[in-house]
């Protein structure tokens, strides 16, 4: 495997790792999913990084990174990572690609700051409407999600992780301004998780979907090949769909950054 090469920014006083390689713009953004570390992106990041500026980062308590101090929601995070972005001198605008929950903070912080995304691609990326989804799992499903978050609540080990900051995420989501009409392309695993029942799985590819019309220049594509981790499954067909995105960004008129030049965060 190709090594990333990993830095250190501090941001708020607070250490951030993160990963910059590649030149051009947009520079292409990658939000992890919950608990995924920088090299998760290993398969597509070299080859990106051949095509534009490419930047990866570990949020709070993964690997380098300082641990959270604080809820994690997603206005939390979104500003984090335009701190990071700052501090490693990563100028807007952005391609944003978000896996699984990084889909919801990809979708926030589009609307926080739509004058600095180019496009979005959501790689099996979280919806609001998923938090529905765990009250129509099997009762054994549910049973061992209950038992995990007990486990973390009486040991205090994940006290500020962002998985319990979810349905405040959600809600910042709804409070927000409208998504970008920027252009949108959104992955979805074609195969269903062995444990999922059916009637939750039909929900789930709805919810996926669903989240294709928020620009009208939305579109989706299925990884037939793939469950929830097509970056590592079908990783040509996710450096393909983030190519897409980015060169139609690029006929959209997203105009390079002069040297010297600092847009404003």
């Amino acid at each position: 495997m190709r090594k990333i090469v990993k830095r250190i920014a501090l941001v708020d006083g607070k250490r951030t790792e993160y990963a910059l390689d590649g030149e051009g713009t947009p520079a292409v953004v990658l939000i992890n999913g919950s608990g995924g570390p920088i090299e998760g992106w290993h398969k597509v990041y070299h080859t990106l990084a051949e095509k534009t500026a490419v930047f990866a980062y570990n949020r709070p308590g993964i690997g380098n990174s300082a641990k959270a101090d604080g809820p994690q929601d997603g206005e939390t995070i979104a500003a984090a990572l335009r701190g990071a972005l700052a501090a490693a001198r990563v100028r807007p605008p952005y391609v944003l690609v978000g896996h699984s929950l990084g889909g919801l903070y990809a979708n926030l912080y589009a609307r926080l700051h739509p004058e600095e995304i180019a496009g979005v691609v959501l790689l099996e990326a979280s919806h609001p409407g998923d938090l529905a989804i765990d009250e129509m799992q099997s009762g054994a499903v549910r049973g061992a999600n209950k038992l995990l978050r007990w486990m973390d609540a009486l040991t205090g080990r994940r006290k500020w992780h962002e998985t319990n900051d979810v349905a405040e995420t959600a809600a910042q989501i709804a409070r927000a301004g409208a998504f970008p009409d920027v252009p949108l392309v959104v992955v979805s695993g074609g195969k269903r998780p062995p444990m999922m029942p059916e009637a939750v799985y039909a929900v789930r590819r709805d919810n996926q979907t669903d989240l294709a019309r928020l620009s009208a220049r939305g579109r989706q594509i299925v990884a037939a090949g793939s469950g929830h981790f097509p970056q590592f499954t079908e990783p040509a067909l996710v450096v393909s769909a983030i190519e897409g995105c980015l060169e139609e960004a690029r006929l959209n008129g997203s105009r390079p950054s002069q040297p010297g030049e600092l847009k404003p965060f």
